[in-house]
């Protein structure tokens, strides 16, 4: 069967990673980016490819370009291209990449190049050193074209009671994992070592990988002087990391196109299907803090729309943030995680790669197309945002779908599943559902932030609290509390 000249195609991919140690001679976002780009049309044998592509997009970053797809194109030579800005979250990448090639397949496009990239790792040390570094922001150019917003996450009041930011999120959401699979504490602590040893074990054969020092699984989830406890179940082994100077690229084109371009068949990747669903931005509102209607949703439809069985997919990314992350992907995926094979990361995941913020998963899927190339089949990608609220999945294979591509959005079968009503005001007794002991940078306890239910069962709120009681923090550590009643007061004291 002739293939469809609309049929949209990877065909080049890049990652641009600087280990720099003089801040002040760092290279900037928009200068790993541009190099991404020209790197990605090189990796597709077109050098000078990039300079012809309709739309330069460009996955949010915490920085202050006002268009950086306009930046990058004109140092490209792109100039009549147009530009694409995304808002922050984990799955930007993903979802931008289902954009573009709903558009290629439309007809509106022929190529399209995405790109993220960020600097932590430098501007952390510049802070440090107390230096200045350079920046290319070119103030005078008006407001890039959004695609997407912002992050819906937690509300004024789940702030106001401590959750934060994700490193307060996901251990909560572990300990309730924990609580649901009726773990101990040290059973618990052994197994997600174990899983969490295996993402260490790919990236260290990553050569963008943040960490390439080998760690078993005591190793990671015992504290030491190196490996500090930061948010309990979590050690600093188990945390998400930002540290990094990275970019990633990735040349999306019609099928003619790439064959007008000279472009070999073997180093074309297909994308089959793009899914997505959300999950209630605010955690107050979920039925449960260990599943993911969005996620069930999502997964299935892109597996039933590509046709495949997960038993059938080649190779895995699931989303690594926190290794909460990626259990919960399991589970609402019905795979068995800890006795899995494949490995669940094509790079090592947040933890042991690294990854630049929100284009964490630009620079999975650049990995998961080298692995493709190299071991044909198809590739699984989940992508996750906010407090496992946002999420999105591709299906990639080295051949052309079965049927076109498509692009598909879960909102209106999530919107019927179960949620609770928030009580901001609640006092009195509650059942905890889930908790994390934060730590100080010395690895002592300071502080819990508790989510309780007001009653057991699908008719209680889910209500948020905390104490920084010694006594009460070690028994929160020393045994699984979920599930116990606990009083709270109106300012959100906790007693248990």
């Amino acid at each position: 069967m002739p293939l469809d000249p609309r049929t949209p195609v990877i065909v080049g991919v890049a990652q641009v990673t600087d280990r720099v140690d003089d801040p002040t001679v760092a290279r900037t976002p928009l200068e790993l980016m541009i190099d991404a780009g020209r790197s990605a049309a090189i990796d597709a044998t077109a050098p000078g490819s990039e300079a012809s592509v309709d739309v330069v997009a460009v996955v949010g970053g915490i920085w202050s370009y006002r268009d950086p797809g306009r930046q990058v194109a004109d140092a490209l030579g792109a100039s009549a291209a147009t530009t694409l800005l995304t808002g922050l979250s984990g799955t930007s990448p993903q979802r931008l990449l289902a954009h573009l090639s709903t558009r290629i397949a439309d007809g509106e496009l022929d190529a399209a190049l995405m790109v993220g990239g960020e600097v932590f790792r430098s501007r952390r040390r510049a802070r440090r050193l107390e230096v200045i570094v350079r920046r290319d922001v070119d103030e005078a150019l008006p407001p890039a074209e959004r695609f997407e917003g912002g992050l819906d996450m937690a509300t004024d009041h789940e702030e106001s009671r401590g959750l934060i930011e994700p490193g307060v999120f996901y251990p909560i959401a572990e300990s309730a994992i924990r609580h649901a699979r009726g773990e101990t504490v040290e059973q618990h602590r052994q197994r997600v070592g174990a899983l969490w040893a295996r993402f260490n074990e790919v990236a260290c054969a990553n050569p963008h990988a943040a960490t390439r020092t080998p760690m078993d699984g005591e190793a990671i989830s015992t504290p030491s002087g190196e490996n500090r406890m930061v948010a309990a179940p979590y050690t600093r082994a188990m945390m998400a990391n930002n540290n990094v100077d990275q970019a990633s690229a990735v040349l999306v084109t019609s099928a003619a196109r790439a064959e007008a371009l000279g472009i070999s068949r073997d180093r074309w990747i297909f994308p089959h299907v793009a899914t997505r669903a959300d999950d209630p931005g605010s955690p107050s509102v979920r039925m449960h803090l260990h599943r993911s209607p969005g996620i069930r949703v999502s997964g299935a439809d892109a597996l039933s729309a590509a046709g495949l069985h997960l038993d059938e997919v080649d190779h895995l990314d699931l989303y690594a943030c926190f290794p909460s992350s990626v259990q919960v992907c399991a589970t609402e995926l019905g795979l068995d995680a800890d006795a899995e094979t494949r490995p669940l990361t094509t790079n090592g995941g947040l933890t042991f790669a690294g990854g630049p913020h929100s284009n964490s998963v630009g620079q999975s899927l650049a990995t998961l197309v080298g692995r493709l190339r190299e071991a044909p089949g198809t590739g699984l990608l989940y992508a996750n945002g906010g407090y496992l609220g946002k999420h999105a999945f591709g299906i990639y294979g080295t051949e052309p779908p079965v049927n076109a591509f498509c692009s598909l959005e879960g909102a209106d079968e999530v919107a019927h599943e179960p949620t609770r009503t928030p009580d901001p005001d609640f006092a009195g007794t509650a059942i905890v559902d889930g908790y994390t002991v934060r730590h100080d940078r010395h690895g002592r306890p300071t502080e819990a932030l508790v989510a309780a239910l007001t009653a057991d069962g699908p008719d209680g709120s889910r209500v948020w609290g905390g104490t920084d009681d010694r006594a009460t923090l070690d028994a929160l550590l020393a045994a699984d509390l979920v599930g116990q009643p606990c009083d709270l007061d109106p300012a959100g004291l906790v007693s248990i």
